[in-house]
Order: C-alpha cells, then sequence, then structure tokens
C-alpha cells in the first residue's frame, strides 16, 4: 500500500492531554489499536454501534494511509460487575438466570447478534477478537505482579487494586478523566462488601465466586473470576505490547473502566500504557437520552426493520451510517425520524453521482482543481478525523459532477479520474458506505435467474424428468440457494 501519511500530517484529540496531537506511532509505519468491545449479555445497542462504527472509520482510515494497523477489540464474556461489592450483579449471571441458559449459551447467543449486526452496518472485522474467559491465565499473572509490587492486596478470597498506596508513589489515579482521591473518596457510595476493602475507591482484580456462582476458576487466591478493568490490561498487553499507540471506547469508560486500566499499566509496567486515548460521544434519539426505563430506546435490527414507534419507515443500513458519520465522533449525535429522512435523501443523491461519474466525457482542459479538492478532503479527516467536513467536501465533488455533466464546467480525463478514485476511496474505503442500490438490483436479477429456474424444475417434475429436476436442485445448493417445496409452491433462500 502506498505510504500516504508521509505526504499527510494526521492529528488526534488526546482525551489524556485535553489537546489535539500529531500522531507519532511507537514504530514507523505500524499502530497498534485497543477498542473496548461488547459485554455479550445482551443484544448490541444503538449506543455500542455508533461507538464500534467510529472507531471502524478511524481503522479504514489509518489503513488507507498505508499504515499497517493491528486492530484488536476484546470480547468481554466474563466479570462485568455493575459494581464491585456485590457478586450477584454480575450481569452473565442475572441474565443467565432470566433467560434460564447457561452462561456461556448467552454469551454465544449475544456474540453471534453482535457480529451480525456488526456485518449488516459494513464493519471490518478487527485484527484480533480475543475474549476474556481465553485470558484468564494473563489476568491472574497481572494480578499477582501488582501484589507483589505492593500495588494490590487480598481480602476474604478478592484481590483489590489499592489506589492510595498507588497515588502514594507520586503516580495519580484520576489523571485520565481529571478527578482527584479526595473527590472520589467524598463521592463514594456506600456498597456491600466494600468492608474488604482498605479504601472505598479501590477496584476489584479478582473476586471471590460464592457458591452459587456459576463463573469461576481456580486462582492462587480460591476460586473465583476476574475483575472487568483487568481484562483489557491483560489483552492489550499481549497483543500491543506494554505501551501502544490508540486506545479507543466510548465516552461512558473514561471513569472508572479506562482510568482503572491506566493505573494497572503503571502499575505494572512502570510506564504508561497508551499514547493517544480516544472517546466516543454518546447516542441521543429525538433530544433525549436513550434509555429502556423512558421507553426512548431502540435496537439497531428494530431500526432496520422498521419494527417500532420512533421512525415512519425502515432504512438501509447504509443510511443509518451515513446519517452516523455526518456528527464528528467527538460530538453527540441526535438521531430522529427528520435525521433519517433527511440523511436517506442526502444518501440518494451520492449514489446517483457516482452512477453519473462514470458517464462523464472528458475535455482538453479542466475548468475545476480536483488537486485541491483532494487536499481538502485529507485536511478533513488529519483534523482528528472530521467526517462532518469530509461529507461536506465530498458533496463539493458531486456538485462538479453535475456541473460537468451539464457541460456548465469541464475536467480532462486525468481530474475525471482522480475525481472517480477519491471519491469511491472515501466514500466506499473509509467512510464504509455501501452502494445497496447496485446491491439490491444485483439480488433483484439473482431472484429472476432462480425465479425461472424454479419454472423449468417445475415443468421437469410435470413431465416425470426427475433427472432434471435433480439436477436443478442440486445444482442451486452448490451456490448456496436453497429450494424449499411447499404446498403453495417453491420457495428459496440466497
Amino acid at each position: 500500500m502506498t505510504k500516504l501519511y508521509q505526504n499527510h500530517t494526521l492529528k488526534i484529540y488526546n482525551s489524556l492531554t485535553g489537546t489535539k496531537e500529531t500522531f507519532q506511532p511507537i514504530t514507523e509505519g505500524n499502530v497498534g489499536m485497543y477498542v473496548c468491545g461488547p459485554t455479550v449479555y445482551s443484544n448490541v445497542h444503538m449506543g455500542n454501534l455508533r461507538t464500534f462504527m467510529s472507531f471502524d472509520m478511524i481503522y479504514r482510515y489509518l489503513m488507507h494511509l498505508g499504515y499497517n494497523v493491528r486492530y484488536v477489540r476484546n470480547i468481554t464474556d466474563a466479570g462485568h460487575l455493575t459494581d464491585d461489592g456485590n457478586v450477584d450483579n454480575d450481569r452473565f449471571v442475572k441474565q443467565s438466570r432470566l433467560e434460564k441458559l447457561e452462561p456461556m449459551e448467552v454469551v454465544q447467543k449475544y456474540t453471534v447478534d453482535f457480529h451480525r449486526v456488526l456485518e449488516l452496518f459494513n464493519f471490518l472485522p478487527p485484527s484480533i477478537e480475543p475474549t476474556a474467559t481465553g485470558h484468564i491465565i494473563e489476568q491472574i499473572e497481572l494480578t499477582q505482579k501488582l501484589i507483589d509490587k505492593g500495588l494490590a492486596y487480598v481480602s476474604n478470597g478478592s484481590v483489590y487494586f489499592d489506589v492510595l498506596e498507588y497515588n502514594k508513589r507520586g503516580l495519580n489515579y484520576g489523571e485520565l478523566s481529571n478527578r482527584n482521591v479526595e473527590e472520589l473518596l467524598a463521592n463514594t457510595r456506600d456498597l456491600d462488601g466494600q468492608n474488604e476493602k482498605k479504601n472505598p475507591q479501590d477496584f476489584a482484580l479478582w473476586k471471590n465466586a460464592s457458591p452459587a456462582h456459576i463463573m469461576r476458576w481456580n486462582s492462587p487466591w480460591g476460586e473465583g473470576f476476574p475483575g472487568w478493568h483487568l481484562e483489557c490490561t491483560a489483552m492489550s498487553t499481549k497483543y500491543l505490547g506494554e505501551t501502544f499507540d490508540i486506545h479507543g471506547g466510548g465516552l461512558d469508560l473514561k471513569f472508572p473502566h479506562h482510568e482503572c486500566e491506566v493505573a494497572q499499566g503503571k502499575g505494572c509496567n512502570e510506564k504508561s500504557p497508551v499514547n493517544y486515548w480516544m472517546h466516543a460521544n454518546m447516542l441521543t434519539m429525538n433530544g433525549l437520552r436513550m434509555s429502556k426505563s423512558t421507553g426512548n430506546y431502540i435496537l439497531p435490527m428494530e431500526l432496520l426493520e422498521g419494527k417500532n414507534d420512533f421512525f415512519d419507515k425502515a432504512f438501509d443500513p447504509a443510511v443509518v451510517r451515513f446519517c452516523f458519520l455526518q456528527a464528528h465522533y467527538r460530538s453527540v449525535l441526535d438521531i430522529s425520524n427528520e435525521a433519517m429522512l433527511a440523511s436517506e435523501k442526502g444518501y440518494n443523491r451520492m449514489m446517483e453521482a457516482l452512477d453519473l461519474l462514470e458517464k462523464l466525457s472528458p475535455a482538453p482542459t479542466s475548468t475545476l482543481s480536483i488537486a485541491a479538492w483532494v487536499d481538502q478532503c485529507y485536511e478533513a479527516m488529519n483534523d482528528d478525523f472530521n467526517t462532518p467536513i469530509l461529507i461536506a467536501h465530498l458533496f463539493e465533488g458531486i456538485r462538479y459532477i453535475n456541473l460537468v455533466n451539464d457541460q456548465k464546467e469541464q475536467l480532462t480525463a486525468e481530474d475525471i479520474q482522480l475525481l472517480k478514485t477519491t471519491l469511491h476511496a472515501f466514500i466506499h474505503e473509509v467512510l464504509g458506505i455501501k452502494n445497496s442500490k447496485k446491491t439490491a438490483s444485483n439480488t433483484d436479477k439473482l431472484s429472476g435467474v432462480v425465479e425461472m429456474l424454479i419454472a423449468m424444475r417445475n415443468n421437469a417434475r410435470a413431465n416425470k424428468n426427475w433427472a432434471l429436476s435433480d439436477e436443478i436442485r442440486d445444482r442451486l445448493s452448490e451456490l448456496g440457494i436453497q429450494l424449499k417445496d411447499g404446498k403453495e409452491g417453491t420457495t428459496f433462500t440466497l
């Protein structure tokens, strides 16, 4: 891949410093990026989707610039407590009781749902997708290392990180979220199990499992399960090193999850674990926070299928993706029926222009500066991945297409090709927006061919030509097209 990054200065907003910084990878030409993945005890929700889409776009752009990216996005499938005090608040245990399933059945069910939804929205898979349960040994080793360093202690079979001891050593728990220990002490709730801790703000590295707790592993401190924060430190360190380039996640994870990761990384390895911390902002609907308790809530599939009370119709995944990327990843994104309809119009206009681009006739000279427009597109993305500004420039490129088509401006063959290459690169490769109209058209054509073959098969069966009938069925099956004969005729699935 062309090393475009040599010609473009990328700036990233670093949550740790609160400033935009010029991106300098640890190893020239390579990027290590870790993003906190889903906790798979329920369907992926729209807020998750927005966060993962932001980092899918960032992953795509880094690769477009020519970087070799190792993108690690974990699956949390154990140990996610809603608080450190009560082990009964383990979300997997609660959900397994609710659905009357084994915890790992719950994990499998919602991991499959997560992958299915992301595939619909045209996400690229990460380089590595590790699970918490697959890295219990690494988490136990990290916990023991912190105990040996005097930064963690055992209490009733559980292990806690000692926040005050960490700060006594000149380190700063709270540096990422700009909080101080005194404020944390003042705001600490009185939770069950706090009497196990030396200090209320200490957090669990390992929890002792009660007799009724289903998910449990052997450890030097007895049977138990890992604390939520520890898994990300264990997996990011294993696959990206003690210090890596980018750590991303939703803004809601900044404290305490990412704050604890900073402390664990520094405590274990005596160095900052991450050079650039990135956080995607929240998603709202109709100007209000999404919440199941208030009813202002919708799942991705409900939006795609139109099965909800908020939107007038179903929307294509490409339209939803286009809508999401019109907001900067650090800005609050609000979705509504009006916003989705407007996005659909914009998306259709963009796809129509790409079709028109293929039909433009070249001229001997250009009256528009395509090279200057290309630079503007890169400037937008290099300014902390500013997709709304990029999209504005892309629509300027679409305006150029219409002007040339109307013979009000002209472009050489070389400039038409540059315009075409750049639009396709940013729309399809970087933003990940598919032309669903072409996909739908191709599907319609394929369905028509299959219907014709079914008619031929029905005719063969009527003439008792069983060999031809079976051959049509078998050949379609080899192509992944399944026929089903029923009372009302033959149906098929692609």
